[in-house]
């Protein structure tokens, strides 16, 4: 597949490799087992997948800011809250169906996003991960004065609003699948659809000019902006885009909960601690890194979690390992001794025997 640069004559430029195109096959395979998973294995495993889902979409968002963008942001989990908040609102007080306040939580997002940008983005380094983190527990703050949702203790969905929902009748129907177990494969399904749409958007972007905009403005922001890139168009592009898609999954996270709090829906340990973890075991700037870290982090979480406070320690002991001997996480290892790259961004120039790699590095 060649990319929208122009090559010069007799030349073509090319980021598909063969292993790639192996891996695309096996990856919709994969895709399609895992859509019948409701079908063949039981409620737990769909619960747990569904976990696994949404925490690698939130990693893979994260990863676009902070791998691709440069956006070290500490205050993810107020896209997290609002977008479950917008969600319970919608619900409960407007009366939605929970399938149409999933995007219109995203859009909720967004709204929130821009003028939390406008102040955000007038902060450099270390100053922006905190700025953001300030403003998450604003939004926390605010949200927990919100009587009509419970307040600072919070509120449930109403049993009929998930029960109800818009196919959970079709699939007990069909398939004769309790209402309940029709709401978590339904839940299932949103987020395997959401993590697979937002994997292959954030691939195509990589591999557009704008990706190489994006990498240009991480290496070398002044550069950048020398060279004509739009450096703080593209930054807010990607801060609304990943507030929109964070908004959606939490929205989606405590649709499968049914139960909000304040406190449990801008909790920056599972929704940013966690994720940072996730995206740094591995690998930040590259796709593959937060699907091997999010398999871990399960991993490590099922093994580890009855242990309390040492399982954190546990986490926080490895996440210092893996960057004092391996900085670019496990597949960046795993990467410079085989050369795989199963989601290839890199341009590579060819024409007659000669390729020409033009750039570096696992996945740019």
């Amino acid at each position: 597949m060649t990319n929208e640069i122009d090559a010069p004559p007799g030349w073509k430029i090319e980021t598909r490799t063969k292993l790639s195109g192996a891996f695309s096959v096996v990856a919709i395979v994969a895709v399609a087992a895992m859509a019948a998973a409701p079908f063949a294995v039981s409620r737990g495993v769909v619960q747990d997948l569904f976990f696994i889902l949404t925490m690698l979409t939130l990693a893979q968002c994260w990863n676009l800011l902070a791998g691709y963008a440069g956006l070290i942001s500490v205050g993810q989990q107020l896209f997290v809250g609002c977008g479950a908040y917008a969600l319970f609102g919608l619900v409960i007080l407007a009366g939605l169906d929970p399938l149409i306040a999933i995007p219109l939580a995203g859009i909720f997002a967004v709204l929130v996003a821009i003028p939390t940008a406008f102040f955000a983005f007038r902060l450099y380094g270390p100053y922006f991960a905190i700025g953001t983190w300030v403003i998450a527990e604003v939004g926390r703050l605010l949200l927990a004065q919100w009587k009509a949702l419970g307040g600072g203790t919070g509120t449930s969905l109403p049993r009929d609003a998930t029960r109800e929902m818009l196919g959970i009748s079709a699939l007990s129907d069909w398939f004769g699948m309790r209402p309940a177990a029709a709401a978590d494969a339904l839940a299932y399904w949103l987020a395997l659809a959401l993590a697979v749409a937002t994997i292959g958007f954030i691939y195509r972007l990589l591999r557009s000019k704008h990706g190489l905009g994006l990498a240009a403005v991480r290496d070398n922001e002044t550069a950048a902006r020398a060279l004509g890139v739009d450096a703080r168009k593209l930054k807010s592009a990607i801060y609304l885009l990943t507030a929109f898609v964070t908004g959606m999954v939490g929205a989606l996270i405590y649709l499968q909960k049914a139960r909000i709090s304040p406190d449990a829906a801008f909790s920056l340990t599972d929704w940013t601690a966690y994720v940072v973890f996730i995206v740094v075991i591995g690998g930040i700037g590259t796709i593959e890194g937060p699907i091997l870290g999010v398999l871990v982090f399960f991993l490590l979480q099922n093994a580890f979690a009855s242990y309390g406070s040492w399982y954190l320690l546990a986490l926080g002991a490895l996440a210092i390992v893996t960057m004092l001997f391996a900085p670019q996480g496990l597949w960046g290892l795993f990467f410079h001794r085989t050369g795989w790259e199963l989601f290839p961004v890199r341009r590579l120039l060819r024409g007659g025997l000669t390729s020409l790699d033009k750039r570096g590095g696992p996945n740019g």
